[in-house]
């Protein structure tokens, strides 16, 4: 007979052991756990957009598509609001004209600024055009966000989502981002100063500038403190 001896982690040990650690490998183990966060997220979002497609539903719903609990808990019910649900029938029937051959970024992106960085790590957020996506900048530490204020657009159809929900959604992304204390808000081009309003500068940094494309970037980018 063969007896197996079950083995218990000590947290004392483990403490120690983390205590031995240095700054930059404490780091680097929290990148990794992100990243893997991160990849887990986006293989969920990856699975449901499939499915739906497998299936004869009308296709993958918003609210299907934010994973990332942290944001689940930041944004409560937020795509569950009127504005949200008629967005959602609004993008699943743009969507289902021509997928993502039509629609940009693909359906499994849609959120992937929120779903790659928890809310609780943004300490950055960059405030560009009207028209693009929710993505994330990465520096290392996943803290850093790119919010344009419609985040899907027809593919060469810039201004095609405009008053569709999205400004909405995006308002409450930056208002709720607001709650929390020193973050640095960029904000870039024409369209971002005025979401400002949605900022409480008493608790954060707002640098406002020209839009850093090579047409004016040299009106304000450079040199912005």
């Amino acid at each position: 007979m063969v007896c197996c001896a079950k083995t218990f982690s000590n947290p004392l040990s483990d403490e120690a052991n983390s205590s031995t650690l240095s700054l930059e490998q404490k780091s680097r183990v929290e990148y990794n756990k992100l990243l893997a966060k991160s990849k887990r997220n986006l293989k969920l979002c990856i699975e449901r957009v499939s499915k739906s497609k497998e299936s004869d539903s009308a296709g993958v719903k918003l609210e299907e598509l934010l994973v990332e609990e942290t944001w689940l808990d930041a944004l409560p019910d937020e795509l569950q609001k009127p504005y949200a649900l008629t967005l959602s029938k609004f993008v699943g029937s743009e969507i289902s004209c021509g997928g993502d051959d039509v629609v940009f970024p693909p359906t499994h992106l849609i959120f992937n600024a929120l779903n790659s960085t928890p809310f609780h790590t943004v300490k950055a957020v960059i405030l560009g055009q009207v028209f693009g996506c929710l993505r994330v900048q990465r520096d290392g530490n996943f803290d850093c966000i790119w919010v344009h204020f419609i985040a899907i657009l027809r593919k060469h159809q810039a201004y095609s989502h405009v008053k569709k929900g999205w400004e909405q959604f995006t308002d409450a992304v930056i208002k709720t981002i607001s709650q929390k204390e020193g973050v640095v808000f960029l904000l870039w081009g024409n369209s971002a100063p005025e979401k400002s309003r949605l900022i409480d500068a008493t608790k954060h940094h707002v640098l406002t500038a020209a839009h850093p494309s090579g047409l004016s970037a040299n009106r304000g980018f450079f040199g912005c403190r």
